[in-house]
């Protein structure tokens, strides 16, 4: 059972699930934690309460394609794990390293073999794109890339509730120069999105099998693909989610994006109307188009 939200013709709200026939029924709650909130206060499960729900009604006539999609969940903070797989790290030192000769170990060969991992602030709700939407890409950048992630939709405990998909948007330039422009690498105007659903947590088996896509297309012509699995994933999810909830207070519908390990070659660089799509199998997939900022011209003093 997958959670979608989308707006209607009175430009209202609207929480629904997809079946895994495609079916989309209307739920009565306003959003998906009212979702959550209304399943605990029952002692039911979401899956329970929503099965109520489809007993008694019928589906829509309209399809996905149908729907103005909005983000599944406003999640009040979006934060990311970096150096999870393999082929970040590998990235990663090539762009710190910016063509030169690698030294015999780097910062990201060390959080890669860490207790601790890398954990940053990535977005909050107002500044998250839904489905369908414009990715930016930064003025001050040349070398700008999706970065496809399996998220982790947590309540303030750290309980996972759902599995949803994030495009973490990253400048590779940036973050090569020095580690300590992350923030800048990772955080401007229209650099994360998610969605296009929320796979509630219970209706699935395996969270470490998950295949994810990501295709990047220029002028409708695929420049490129590349996939990846869960499995993959150098630690868990519960080590990631206990090191965010350190002496940190987080919020219900909080996400946590969990690294990626699609990486484009180091040649490639996304252009203005490029289009991203990533799919994870059982989520959906999240398209964005990219668009180019106008540069801001700072105020005189």
């Amino acid at each position: 059972m997958n959670i979608i939200r989308y707006k209607n013709e009175l430009n209202e709200s609207v929480l629904a699930v997809l079946t895994v026939e495609n079916k989309i029924y209307v739920l009565p709650q306003s959003d998906f934690l009212s979702l959550v909130r209304e399943a605990e206060n029952k002692g039911k499960t979401p899956l329970l309460l929503i099965e109520e729900v489809i007993e008694n009604s019928l589906p829509m006539k309209l399809t996905l394609n149908d729907l103005d999609l909005l983000i599944p969940v406003d999640a009040p903070e979006v934060w990311a794990a970096g150096v999870t797989y393999e082929n970040s790290k590998l990235a990663r030192n090539y762009e710190a390293s910016q063509g030169y000769e690698e030294k015999e170990e780097t910062f990201y060969d060390k959080v890669y073999n860490a207790a601790r991992p890398e954990i940053f602030f990535k977005s909050t709700s107002a500044r998250t794109v839904a489905p369908r939407g414009e990715v930016y890409l930064r003025s001050d950048s040349n070398w700008q890339i999706p970065e496809p992630e399996l998220g982790l939709v947590i309540n303030k405990v750290g309980k996972i509730i759902g599995y949803t998909i994030g495009n973490d948007m990253s400048c590779r330039d940036i973050e090569g120069e020095n580690p300590l422009y992350l923030p800048q690498a990772k955080v401007w105007k229209n650099s994360c999105s998610i969605g296009p659903s929320i796979r509630l947590a219970e209706t699935v088996e395996d969270p470490y099998n998950f295949d994810i896509t990501c295709r990047i297309f220029r002028k409708e012509e695929k420049v490129f693909e590349g996939s990846a699995n869960t499995e993959q994933l150098k630690r868990s999810y519960t080590e990631l989610v206990s090191y965010l909830l350190k002496d940190n207070e987080i919020f219900d519908g909080t996400v946590l994006l969990t690294g990626t390990c699609i990486v484009p070659p180091n040649e490639f660089t996304l252009d203005h109307n490029d289009r991203i799509e990533i799919e994870i199998e059982g989520i959906g997939i999240l398209e964005n188009t990219v668009k180019k900022q106008i540069s801001q011209t700072l105020p005189t003093l």
